[in-house]
C-alpha cells in the first residue's frame, strides 16, 4: 500500500522527540505524535508498524545523522575549540527542563537493554568520539590545545564530562543544561590548553 502523503517521515520523527521529552518513552503512542503533526493513528501504524517500529526508526535517524556530527560541527566556527562546545552543546536541545531529561534518559535505558537499540546508540557514540577527537586534534594543530596533548585520551574524558554534566544538572538544577556543559567542558580542556601569562606575570 502506497504511503499518505503530505508529511515526511523526518517531521514525524522530530514529532516523537518532542512526545518523549513531555512524556518519555514510556507515554509516547503513535496516537500522541499522530495528534502533533495532524495525522490519524493509522497512518503511523502504516509507516513504523508500531511503536517500536517508529522508535527504531527514530534510532536509527539519529545514527545516520550522528555520520555528519564532524561537518555539522565546523559549521560556522574557525576555532576547533568552539565547534566542539556546539557540537555538545546542541545534544542538549530538546532537554532543556530537568523533566525533559529525564524523559530522554529514559530512551537511554531502551538503547542499554534493547540489543536493537543499543547498535543504533553505539553508532551515535562513536560518531560523536571522532568528532570529538577529530576537532581536538584540530585545536592542537592550531595551538588552542599543547601540542603533545593525547587526544584519544582527552576525547573520552570531554564524554564523560558532558554525560556527566547532565545527571548532576538535572539533580542540583543550577542555570541551564547548555551552560553546565560548557563550564565542564571548559574545566576539562583548561588543563590541557598553553599557558598565556597574565600581564602582571610578565
Amino acid at each position: 500500500m502506497a504511503r499518505p502523503r503530505g508529511v515526511e517521515d523526518a517531521v514525524i520523527l522530530r514529532a516523537a522527540v518532542d512526545v518523549i521529552g513531555r512524556s518519555g518513552p514510556g507515554g509516547l503512542t503513535l496516537a500522541a505524535v499522530a495528534r502533533e503533526v495532524g495525522l490519524v493513528p493509522g497512518t503511523l501504524v502504516q509507516r513504523f508498524g508500531s511503536k517500536r517500529g517508529l522508535l527504531l526508526a527514530l534510532a536509527e535517524q539519529a545514527a545516520r545523522e550522528a555520520e555528519d556530527l564532524p561537518v555539522r560541527a565546523r559549521q560556522g566556527h574557525d576555532s576547533p575549540l568552539a565547534a566542539l562546545e556546539a557540537l555538545l552543546v546542541s545534544s542538549t536541545e530538546h532537554m532543556a527542563t530537568p523533566e525533559a531529561f529525564a524523559h530522554h534518559l529514559g530512551f537511554l535505558c531502551i538503547d542499554l537493554t534493547d540489543p536493537e537499540f543499543h547498535r543504533h546508540a553505539l553508532a551515535v557514540h562513536r560518531a560523536q568520539q571522532r568528532a570529538v577527537e577529530a576537532l581536538l586534534g584540530e585545536a592542537a594543530g592550531a595551538g588552542e590545545l599543547r601540542p603533545r596533548t593525547d587526544t584519544a585520551a582527552l576525547a573520552a574524558t570531554v564524554q564523560a564530562a558532558a554525560a556527566g554534566a547532565g545527571l548532576v544538572w538535572a539533580l542540583d538544577r543550577s542555570g541551564s543544561l547548555a551552560d553546565r556543559v560548557r563550564r565542564e567542558l571548559a574545566a576539562v580542556l583548561r588543563a590541557h590548553q598553553p599557558h598565556h601569562p597574565r600581564p602582571e606575570e610578565r
